[in-house]
C-alpha cells in the first residue's frame, strides 16, 4: 500500500507540508515487524494494518511509531524535512529503511553526531523485513520546547 505524503492535501497525513521539498511517496510495510529503542529497553511491534497512527513525518515513518507509543522524539518542524531535530541513528535495520532523499541528506548534514546510520525519524519508512534497533541521541539541536509532546 502506498499512501500520498507531500502531493495529498495538505495536513491529511502528516502535521504540514514543506513547500520546498517535493518527495516521492514510499510503500507501507506488509509484514510486522518490531522496533527496539536503544539504552530503554522499549521493544514496539508494528503491524502494517495500523499504519499510520499519526500525522508527524510520512506515514509508518520511525517518527510516526516512535511518538505512538510514546517515545519522545523532538520534531521541531512536525515532520516536513525543515530540521534535524528528530535524528536518530539506525543500528540494525538500516537496509529496510527507504533511501534518504536528497532532502533529509541535506537537513542531516546539520545534525550533531552524524552516523553513517543517522537518519531522520520523520523520513524512515522501514518496509517490515526486517527488525529495526533504533537510538535517540541525547543531544538536541532544540533547545526551547512549547509542549511536552
Amino acid at each position: 500500500m502506498v499512501r500520498e505524503w507531500a502531493d495529498g492535501p495538505a495536513g491529511e497525513f502528516m502535521g504540514g507540508v514543506n513547500p520546498y521539498v517535493r518527495t516521492s511517496s514510499v510503500p507501507l510495510p506488509t509484514r510486522p515487524y518490531r522496533i527496539t529503542v536503544a539504552g530503554t529497553g522499549q521493544v514496539i511491534e508494528v503491524h502494517p494494518e495500523e499504519l499510520p497512527l499519526g500525522r508527524d513525518g510520512r506515514p509508518g515513518s520511525l517518527l510516526d511509531v516512535l511518538l505512538h507509543h510514546g517515545v519522545k522524539v523532538d520534531h521541531a518542524c512536525g515532520g516536513v524535512v525543515s530540521c534535524s531535530t528528530c535524528h536518530v541513528i539506525v543500528r540494525k535495520g538500516l537496509s529496510s529503511c527507504n533511501p534518504a532523499e536528497e532532502a533529509e541528506e541535506d537537513m542531516l548534514d546539520t545534525a550533531p553526531g552524524l552516523t553513517p546510520q543517522s537518519r531522520l525519524s520523520c523520513q524512515a519508512v522501514p518496509n517490515g523485513s526486517q527488525d529495526v534497533v533504533v537510538e535517540i541521541p541525547a543531544w538536541n539541536r532544540n533547545q526551547i520546547k512549547e509542549s511536552d509532546f
